[in-house]
C-alpha cells in the first residue's frame, strides 16, 4: 500500500512515527475518513471543512488541507482504487516534541498521515438492519471535535461487539446522544427525530445529506432530544454515518423496533442516498 506521510508518497510499511509524536502519547490530532464510490470522494468539501474546523479548535497549526483532496486521488490511483469503492483516512497530529502537556513551539512541523483502502460495503445490514445498544456517555464535552483521543468510543464499541451488536449509543443525562462512530435517528408517528448540533454530538456529515434529504423527500425532521425512556415507542431507528450510510435498526438492547424489520421512512431514506451517490 501507498501512503502520504509528511510530504511524500512511501510504502506503507517503511512509516516511521516518533514515540514523542504528540498524537501517540496524549492523542493529541484529528482525522477524518471521507468514502469514495467508484473512485470518486463523496462529500470532500464537507469532511475538509470539518477536519480544519477541528486543527482550529484544537489550535493545531497546519496550511495543507486545501492540498488534501489532490492528495487522496492520487493515493487512489497509487493504489489501484480509481475505479473502487474505498475510503480515504486522514490524520494530523500536533507532530513531535519532548514529551510536555503545554504546546510544543508553533513552528513544530505536524505530523500529517494519508491512506486511502478498499471498502467492502455492508449490503446485509443495510437489508436486514442491525442490533445497537445504550451505553452511559462517558466522553468529554468536546465531542464536537473529531479528535484521534477515542478511548471512550473504543470502549464502547467493545461493549458492541460483545453484545452481538453493531453500535453503542451513548446516553448522556437521559437524552440520547449519538452512537461511538454514527449519528442517531429514530421515527415517531412519521417524524424523524435525532439530536440537535451541539458540543456533545459530532457534526456528522451524512447526518447533514439526510436532514436535507428528510426536507426533500417530504419527510418532518425535527432536531431535538430523544430521551431513552421514549425509544420503546419509536417506530424506526437508524444510524448514518460515513461507512454505515443510512442504516436501519431493528433491536435496542434486548427490545425489537416496530416489527423488527426495516421501516419505510428508513428505506426511501436509504433510496435517496443512493440516489445522491449515484449522482456523483
Amino acid at each position: 500500500m501507498i501512503v502520504y506521510f509528511n510530504g511524500q508518497m512511501m510504502p506503507k510499511d517503511e512509516v516511521r512515527i516518533s514515540p514523542e509524536d504528540r498524537g501517540f502519547v496524549f492523542g493529541d490530532g484529528v482525522y477524518e475518513v471521507i468514502r469514495v464510490y467508484a473512485g470518486k470522494l463523496f462529500e470532500s468539501d464537507a469532511h475538509l471543512k470539518r477536519l480544519a474546523r477541528s486543527l482550529r479548535e484544537l489550535r493545531i497549526g497546519y496550511d495543507g488541507v486545501a492540498r488534501l483532496e489532490g492528495i487522496s486521488h492520487r493515493l487512489l490511483v497509487e493504489n489501484g482504487l480509481e475505479a473502487e469503492d474505498a475510503a480515504v483516512y486522514i490524520q494530523i497530529t500536533r507532530g513531535t516534541a519532548p514529551r510536555k502537556h503545554a504546546f510544543p513551539p508553533a513552528d513544530t512541523p505536524p505530523t500529517v498521515y494519508v491512506s486511502a483502502y478498499a471498502f467492502d460495503p455492508p449490503e446485509k445490514e443495510w437489508k436486514k438492519g442491525v442490533k445497537i445498544i445504550l451505553v452511559p456517555d462517558i466522553r468529554w464535552t468536546r465531542c464536537d471535535i473529531k479528535t484521534v483521543a477515542l478511548v471512550p468510543n473504543v470502549l464502547a464499541a467493545q461493549q458492541a461487539a460483545e453484545a452481538g451488536a453493531k453500535e453503542a449509543v451513548f446516553v448522556r443525562d437521559g437524552a440520547v446522544a449519538e452512537g461511538a462512530h454514527t449519528n442517531f435517528a429514530a421515527v415517531f408517528n412519521g417524524e424523524v427525530r435525532t439530536a440537535p448540533y451541539s458540543n456533545l454530538i459530532l457534526p456528522g456529515t451524512t447526518r447533514n445529506v439526510a436532514i436535507p434529504l428528510c426536507r426533500e423527500l417530504g419527510i418532518p425532521v425535527l432536531e431535538f432530544p430523544i430521551l431513552q425512556h421514549e425509544l420503546k415507542a419509536a417506530d424506526e431507528a437508524m444510524i448514518w454515518g460515513t461507512t454505515t450510510e443510512v442504516m436501519p435498526v431493528v433491536q435496542i438492547d434486548d427490545w425489537q423496533v416496530g416489527d423488527g424489520t426495516p421501516g419505510p421512512i428508513t428505506r426511501r431514506l436509504q433510496e435517496a442516498f443512493a440516489g445522491r451517490v449515484s449522482a456523483l
